[in-house]
């Protein structure tokens, strides 16, 4: 779609900033605008007052003010604004894209703590629930139960607008440095995520002691081996174990869907076959006879990660074996993101050293922070070959 700039000027005086920002954000996230429509050289010429002559002012040829000069007396807000909107959505497509499947699966907690506590209640008693006419109901005891998020941690960059990006309208050139920003802030957290996902890393702190996210024994047993996916019978194995597990306060079965698969590439039509046959064939060792019934996993979402498989390998597992890793149970449950705050961009203010020492006119800075977090292992089962 053609940006029509001198539109946009109008709209943005006779809108105000804050109206022509949110209109254009709403279309840029709506997919009816894309960054790589706009020209970062138009936008200075139509937003900033006598925009054609600043804009020709940035080359020294021109006999024009400095830049600092020049930048003293403009008002580049208009500019500003837009330019911060264009850039923001470049770091967010590239920070949400495709490839970061965990990010998707895990639910993202708000927070305003760097770490916190978070309660729960533990039933301590039982009592019969059936309350006889005019009898007093029960009371239920209740004792403490808590797990620990670990500590947040800030990441961030700063993608500059030059005076030669601008003079010479080289957007793709921002538009590609937002993009790197945005794919290494999302890569971070996907790979914080993961490495907690395939137990790289262990931060589940349950009533004050740490465990590991997988155990082979007690308090809990999440994790299979010699369980390949070849056929329904190894899913039907995970999903026996994740039956097992029971809550630790009440002694019942955990409340856990168990719906979402999580492969290695090497596995990801292995497990299309799987959970996509439209019939499976069943027959008992030593059996005469043969079952064919409809396929019934039909409700799994499954999901495959190469960043999941590299992860594994880095953990120290061959190659050989990481492949036939997969993960089943509730992913909403197990893990969460906590976040103190989204993916923000915010502003640099103008005439900064910067813009003397480095030709640099506007900076936007890109930051998250938030930590991945184990909220119940017992609601996810590991799988190895």
């Amino acid at each position: 779609m053609t940006v029509q700039y001198r539109e946009l000027k109008r709209r943005y005086q006779l809108d105000g900033a804050d109206q022509t920002v949110k209109h254009l954000s709403e279309a840029l996230h709506k997919k009816h605008l894309r960054p790589e429509d706009f020209s970062i050289r138009d936008l200075a010429e139509a937003l900033v007052p006598d925009g054609s002559e600043w804009v020709r002012s940035l080359d020294p040829r021109s006999g024009g003010m400095s830049l600092m000069e020049g930048s003293d007396g403009v008002d580049m807000t208009a500019f500003q604004n837009i330019a911060s909107q264009v850039v923001h959505a470049k770091i967010l497509d590239a920070y949400t894209q495709e490839s970061f499947v965990v990010s998707k699966l895990v639910d993202t907690v708000p927070t305003r703590l760097d770490g916190e506590k978070i309660p729960g209640i533990s039933r301590v008693s039982s009592s019969d629930s059936e309350v006889g006419a005019g009898m007093p109901f029960p009371r239920l005891g209740f004792g403490e139960d808590y797990i620990e998020t670990p500590s947040t941690t800030k990441h961030g960059f700063i993608v500059p607008v030059t005076k030669e990006a601008i003079f010479f309208d080289r957007t793709n050139l921002v538009l590609r440095r937002a993009a790197e920003v945005g794919e290494v802030l999302g890569l971070n957290k996907e790979k914080r995520l993961l490495d907690l996902v395939v137990g790289a890393t262990n931060n589940y702190k349950w009533q004050g002691t740490s465990y590991d996210t997988y155990q082979s024994s007690a308090p809990w047993v999440n994790t299979l081996a010699a369980n390949e996916l070849v056929d329904w019978t190894n899913v039907d194995a995970a999903e026996q174990l994740l039956a097992e597990i029971l809550d630790p306060n009440t002694g019942e079965p955990v409340l856990a869907s168990g719906t979402t698969v999580l492969v290695m590439p090497a596995y990801r039509h292995a497990a299309h076959r799987v959970f996509n046959a439209a019939e499976l064939t069943y027959s008992a060792t030593g059996s005469a006879t043969s079952t064919v019934t409809a396929n019934p996993l039909g409700n799994y979402t499954v999901a495959e990660s190469r960043l999941a498989y590299r992860r594994v390998i880095a953990s120290g597992e061959p190659a050989a074996d990481a492949k036939k890793w997969w993960f089943l149970g509730d992913f909403k449950k197990a893990f969460a993101y906590m976040e103190n705050w989204p993916i923000t961009v915010t502003q640099a203010p103008l005439g900064s050293d910067a813009e003397f020492s480095h030709d640099i006119v506007l900076q936007f800075k890109a930051s998250e922070r938030g930590a991945a977090a184990v909220i119940d292992p017992r609601m996810i089962i590991k799988s190895e070959g």
